[in-house]
C-alpha cells in the first residue's frame, strides 16, 4: 500500500463538463424568497421510450443492463433485446385491458427480469409499481403490503421467484388476480411464467398505443410513507420522468462526453435507484450493471467484486455504501485503479457524507489520479422524479445542496425562524394515486410541492452561492422553555461527534426540560471497537463494555460544544432492538421516522427523563 497523500484538499478537482446552477432571486417583503433559473429547460421526449427506439437504432448491440448469472458470468441485455422484449411483454399486457386502475405490481427487487417487465409496461402505458421487497420478506404482518394492494388494485402481480414469494402473495393477492414469475410455484395457484408474456405475439395496436402515450400518461407509482406510516404512490408521469432526465443531463453534461457505465445496487423501488439512475443510463445510452451487494458485512465483497470488473464512469452510492467500500479502496490497489480509472464523479444521497468519508474517498483520488474526483448531490424527493437542486463541483460538501436546476423554480418561505423549501416544475407529480386529501395537503396556492425540507443560505449576503440543508420542519419541536430544537442539524452533529459508532439517532424532548437521544448504533463502527462482536447482534453491542465507554467519551465531547438548551444532549440510551419497519419506524432503505419512533417508544421516553434513570441511560451533566 503506497503512503497517504498529505493536504488531499490542496490537489485539484478532475475537470469534468457541468452546467453550473445559475438563478434570478425575487424577495417578496413578507420573507419569501423565489430562485428561478436562468437557463431555460430544453426540450425533452413525449415518452421515455423514445430514447429506447433511439438508442435500439443507432446502438442496437450496446450492453443496456447485465447482471449476475449462476456461475458468476454476466447476463447480458441488449438495446436492441430490451426493446424487442419490450413490445412483446407491452403487446401481453394490452391485451389483457391493463391500465391505471389495474396496474402492473412488481414485488422483487433489482433484475433483468424486473426491467423487462418494467419496460413493457412503459410501452404499453400501463403504470407499474416497484414494491420494496421487505414489504414482503422482512415483514411480519404484511400491512404495508395489503394496504398498496388494496390502493392500487393490480392486474398483475409479478414476483421473480413464486417460492420466496410465495407467503406474501397468497396473502395477498385476490384469487382473481394474475400472478406472473420468473420460476417457482404457488400452491393452490398457478402462475404465469414471464416466458409466456415474452412469446406474446405483437398486438395488432401496438405501436397506435405507444404512439397514443403523452405527456401526463402515468409512467409508474412510487410508494414513500413520509411521516404518515402508511404508504404513499406518487404519480409519476411521463413528462416527470423526461423532463428530469433532461435537467440531469444539461447539469450533470459529462453524461454527453461518454455513455456512462455504472455498476448499481441502490433499490429500484426508489426514486434514486429507479427513476435516477435507470433513466440517466437509459436516456444517455450508457450501461447498467447489477449489484447484488450492500454497503453491510457479507454484501460489501458482492460489490467488490464488481467493482474489480467494472470500471464505472459515474458511481452513485449512499454514505453508508462509500464508508463500506474505503478499507477495500485502500487495502486494494487494483480495486482502486479500476475505481478511479475513469471516473468522472461520484453522487451520493440520502444522508450527510461524514468529513472523514469524503476526505479519505479525496485522499484514495488523488494517490490513483492525482486529482479528486468530484463528489456531487443535491435535494430531491420521489414527488419531483428526484432531481431538482444541485451542487457544483467546485462548491460540493456535506449538507450543502445548491441551487435548483434549469426547470424547477424554488420557493423558499418562513417558518419559525427558517426557510421552508418548495418547488415547481414539469417533473413535480400531479398527486398521490386515489388520496385525494394528501394530494391538496402537499400543495402550496401557487401549486407548489411542500417538500417539508428547511434550507439555509451558505452565504446570507449571496444567495447565488447555494444552499445547505437544514433539517426537516416537521421533526423541529419546543422543549419546555419554549426553546425550539432545529432536530436536523443536531442530529448530524451527534452523528459525526459519534462516529464510527452512531448510524442515526432519534432526539426526544418535546415539552420536556432537555432534550434526550434514542441512539440507533452502527454494527461495523462497534466492532472497530470490540472486533469480538457479532456483525447482526444489536442487543451485545448496546450492552458491551468497550462499546458504551467509547460512546460515553464521545458524548461528552459533544456534550462539551453545546452553545444552549437546544444543542443540549444529556441523556441517551442505546437502541438494543431492531427499529420496526411494520410500525413504519424505518424504511427499507433504514431511513428513521423520528416520529414513529417517539410514538411507539414510550417506555424508553420514560425511562430516559425517568427522576432515578435505570442502568441502561447513560446520563451526563
Amino acid at each position: 500500500m503506497s503512503a497517504p497523500v498529505k493536504d488531499a484538499a490542496a490537489h485539484p478537482l478532475r475537470a469534468i463538463s457541468f452546467g453550473n446552477p445559475e438563478v434570478t432571486i425575487e424577495r417578496r417583503d413578507d420573507g419569501t424568497i423565489y430562485l428561478r433559473p436562468r437557463s431555460k429547460l430544453l426540450d425533452y421526449p413525449q415518452r421515455i421510450t423514445d430514447r429506447l427506439h433511439h438508442w435500439a437504432e443507432i446502438e442496437p448491440n450496446r450492453v443496456f443492463m447485465a447482471e449476475r448469472a449462476a456461475g458468476g458470468a454476466w447476463r447480458e441485455v441488449t438495446y436492441a433485446q430490451l426493446l424487442d422484449a419490450a413490445r412483446h411483454i407491452a403487446s401481453a399486457l394490452i391485451a389483457r385491458g391493463l391500465s391505471a386502475e389495474k396496474p402492473v405490481v412488481i414485488l422483487s427487487g433489482n433484475s433483468i427480469d424486473h426491467a423487462l417487465l418494467a419496460f413493457g409496461a412503459l410501452y404499453a402505458g400501463v403504470p407499474f409499481c416497484p414494491v420494496s421487497p421487505a414489504y414482503s420478506l422482512v415483514s411480519r404482518d404484511f400491512g404495508k403490503l395489503g394496504f398498496v394492494i388494496k390502493l392500487l388494485t393490480p392486474g398483475l402481480v409479478f414476483a421473480d421467484d413464486a417460492d420466496k414469494f410465495a407467503e406474501a402473495l397468497s396473502a395477498n393477492v385476490p384469487q382473481q388476480t394474475e400472478i406472473v414469475a420468473t420460476r417457482g410455484n404457488l400452491p393452490g395457484r398457478v402462475a404465469t411464467r414471464l416466458s409466456e408474456l415474452l412469446a406474446t405475439p405483437e398486438h395488432p395496436l401496438l405501436d397506435a398505443t405507444h404512439e397514443a402515450i403523452a405527456p401526463d400518461t402515468i409512467a409508474k407509482f412510487l410508494l414513500t410513507s413520509g411521516s404518515t406510516g402508511s404508504p404513499k404512490a406518487v404519480i409519476n408521469t411521463q413528462r416527470m420522468l423526461c423532463a428530469n432526465q433532461v435537467m440531469l443531463r444539461e447539469t450533470l453534461a459529462f453524461l454527453k462526453d461518454e455513455p456512462p457505465v455504472i455498476v448499481d445496487w441502490l433499490p429500484w423501488n426508489h426514486t434514486f435507484g429507479g427513476n435516477h439512475n435507470i433513466g440517466l443510463t437509459l436516456f444517455n445510452g450508457g450501461s447498467m450493471y447489477l449489484d447484488e451487494g450492500k454497503p453491510m458485512p457479507g454484501g460489501i465483497e458482492d460489490t467488490v467484486k464488481n467493482l474489480r470488473e467494472i470500471s464505472p464512469t459515474v458511481y452513485f452510492n449512499v454514505p453508508k455504501g462509500y464508508e463500506s467500500l474505503l478499507p477495500y479502496l485502500r487495502d486494494d490497489a487494483g480495486l482502486r485503479a479500476k475505481f478511479f480509472g475513469r471516473l468522472h464523479a461520484m453522487f451520493f444521497s440520502g444522508a450527510a457524507l461524514s468529513p472523514y468519508v469524503w476526505n479519505s474517498l479525496d485522499e484514495l483520488a488523488v494517490r490513483e489520479t492525482g486529482s479528486r474526483v468530484p463528489m456531487l448531490t443535491g435535494l430531491g424527493a420521489t414527488e419531483t422524479a428526484p432531481f431538482f437542486m444541485s451542487v457544483r463541483p467546485d462548491t460540493s460538501r456535506s449538507g450543502h445542496v445548491g441551487l435548483p436546476v434549469a426547470g424547477n423554480e424554488a420557493k423558499l418561505l418562513p417558518n419559525n425562524g427558517k426557510l421552508e423549501v418548495r418547488a415547481r416544475g414539469p417533473n413535480v407529480t400531479p398527486g398521490y394515486w386515489r388520496q385525494p386529501e394528501l394530494t391538496a395537503a402537499a400543495f402550496d396556492e401557487e401549486g407548489f410541492y411542500k417538500f417539508g425540507d428547511a434550507l439555509k443560505p451558505a452565504d446570507p449576503d449571496n444567495l447565488d452561492a447555494g444552499f445547505d440543508f437544514d433539517g426537516r420542519i416537521a421533526e423541529d419541536f419546543k422543549l419546555a422553555s419554549g426553546t425550539w430544537v432545529s432536530v436536523g442539524p443536531l442530529r448530524a452533529r451527534f452523528i459525526a461527534a459519534c462516529a464510527p459508532l452512531v448510524r442515526d439517532v432519534v432526539i426526544a424532548g418535546i415539552n420536556r426540560d432537555e432534550i434526550s437521544a434514542i441512539v440507533i448504533l452502527d454494527l461495523d463502527g462497534c466492532r472497530i471497537i470490540n472486533p469480538a462482536l457479532s456483525a447482526n447482534d444489536i442487543a451485545a453491542a448496546a450492552a458491551d463494555t468497550l462499546v458504551r465507554a467509547a460512546f460515553r467519551e464521545r458524548f461528552a465531547r459533544f456534550l462539551a460544544g453545546a452553545t444552549g438548551s437546544s444543542t443540549r444532549i444529556t441523556r441517551a440510551i442505546l437502541l438494543d432492538a431492531p427499529l420496526s419497519i411494520d410500525r413504519g419506524e424505518v424504511t427499507d432503505k433504514g431511513s428513521i421516522n423520528q416520529r414513529a419512533v417517539l410514538e411507539h417508544r414510550a417506555a424508553l421516553i420514560e425511562a430516559l427523563y425517568a427522576e432515578m434513570p435505570p442502568p441502561h441511560v447513560i446520563t451526563l451533566s
